[in-house]
């Protein structure tokens, strides 16, 4: 049986129902916090702000994959939370969230902090190395930059 289409969704905070945002947390912390073994605090308060946009693909009304956008200052978008389910990973799904999310950025200029060993992907949607590598959580970082 073929597998389902995948929907995009696009909402605000305050767009959101109380549903879809518990599902949408559930999928960051399975991964973030029990999958990748990092207790931090996920709810740090920029789901909430009025530019955030909160991005997600469905399939078959379930969440399988997720990432939000932040408007940081000076007009700059920040890409991240970015996020596949395990049993949706291996199909291409995030290039389809950050090819989603880049067409709502548009030409303003777009930064986010990638997990190390995931340059080369971010790479291939223009974004380009913007400072030192770092350690955040036990996972090495890299800064990433995406010029209009």
């Amino acid at each position: 049986m073929p597998s389902q289409p995948v929907e995009v969704r696009v909402a605000t905070f305050a767009d959101l129902d109380a549903r879809t945002f518990h599902d949408l947390l559930r999928l960051r912390i399975d991964v973030f916090v029990v999958e990748q073994a990092c207790p931090y605090p996920e709810l740090d308060g920029r789901d909430v702000e009025p530019g955030t946009r909160h991005l997600w693909l469905t399939r078959d009304g379930d969440v399988v994959a997720y990432l939000r956008i932040l408007a940081d200052p000076g007009g700059v978008a920040r890409i991240g939370r970015v996020v596949v389910a395990p049993t949706a990973r291996g199909g291409g799904l995030a290039g389809r969230l950050m090819t989603e999310a880049l067409a709502q950025v548009g030409e303003r200029p777009c930064v986010l902090e990638a997990q190390t060993h995931l340059v080369d992907f971010y790479a291939g949607h223009g974004f380009t190395v913007s400072g030192a590598d770092y350690v955040e959580d036990g996972i090495p970082h890299t800064p990433m930059r995406r010029h209009a």
